[in-house]
């Protein structure tokens, strides 16, 4: 077994699992902290690299492209003190963290693990059910259905529809983008209703506005990954978008929704009238809402 223990955080490797722990140290980013500990199946690695500097070095693990949730949903966009797979060394454990990463590159040669796209994940992402509050809102995942409540500060195109619920069968994908602190982020829940919208992520009721704390918006990547351990993997998607319109048509309304939409329409119709919804935004809004139902 290999270990090595920084104030970032240990990784133990014993022939066929990565265990990655962060750190406890307030140096540590808040988004590795509550993603918790991290197992890597070997299978789901690709290379290990240290790469030393003058006054410390990172050891980075790659992972096979379609392995893992989280750098699914993320794209690469998370910041890179945020990602699990990078550990922090002090200059004086360099040796332990080059002896680390030849064990993990010895291993793959002699398990002959494959380069290629995995077709399948091989993590299971965090688990249900998961919530965060960002600047736009609480948005909450239990495994089957995403809820977005709306911020008192969110754009009255929002708050008009009322609270957000989605079920995971009626997305395609998410978009997400970290919030930089020069430019807001966004999450977007896309369905296949809303596949073609071009609203900004401030006024469309299935996208989270992100430009408050960059540390508490960057937690939105727990629900983004959850979500994304449930859908199709990318390997089957195509498949999945040719057949899904033949089920679509298929699914009933549930009456339960209809005294609900009637009164939202009502609601919107007396925020219109009283002209706290322009023309633009009730046709919107309303749109948005009969999408929802």
């Amino acid at each position: 077994m290999a270990e090595i223990i920084q104030r970032d955080g240990t990784w133990v490797f014993d022939g066929s699992t990565v265990r990655i722990t962060p750190g406890l140290h307030r140096s540590v980013p808040l988004f590795r902290q509550t993603y918790g500990e991290v197992a890597v199946p070997l299978e789901a690695v690709s290379g290990v690299v240290y790469e030393p500097e003058r006054k410390r070095g990172r050891l980075r693990l790659r992972l096979r492209e379609g392995a893992d949730p989280l750098l699914q949903a993320t794209g690469g966009r998370l910041p890179d003190d945020a990602d699990p797979y990078r550990l922090i060394v002090d200059i004086d454990r360099s040796g332990v963290a080059e002896y680390i990463a030849e064990e993990i590159r010895h291993a793959l040669l002699l398990d002959q693990v494959s380069e290629e796209p995995a077709k399948a994940y091989l993590l299971p992402g965090p688990p249900v059910p998961v919530s965060v509050r960002s600047s736009d809102g609480l948005v909450s995942f239990d495994g089957t259905q995403v809820r977005i409540d709306w911020a008192d500060t969110s754009d009255r195109v929002k708050r008009a529809t009322g609270p957000r619920i989605i079920s995971v069968h009626d997305l395609v994908q998410i978009d997400w983008l970290p919030n930089s602190g020069y430019q807001d982020g966004f999450m977007r829940f896309v369905t296949r209703e809303t596949v073609f919208s071009k609203l900004p992520p401030e006024k469309d009721p299935f996208a989270l506005d992100l430009w408050g704390s960059i540390r508490r918006d960057l937690l939105t990547a727990l629900v983004a990954t959850a979500v994304t351990a449930r859908l199709p993997h990318p390997s089957t998607r195509a498949v999945d978008h040719v057949e899904q319109p033949r089920h679509a048509s298929a699914i009933p309304p549930r009456s339960d929704h209809h005294d609900v939409l009637l009164r939202r329409l009502r609601e919107l119709g007396e925020l219109h009238r009283e002209g706290v919804l322009t023309d633009e935004e009730f046709a919107t809004t309303k749109a948005a809402v009969l999408r929802g139902f």
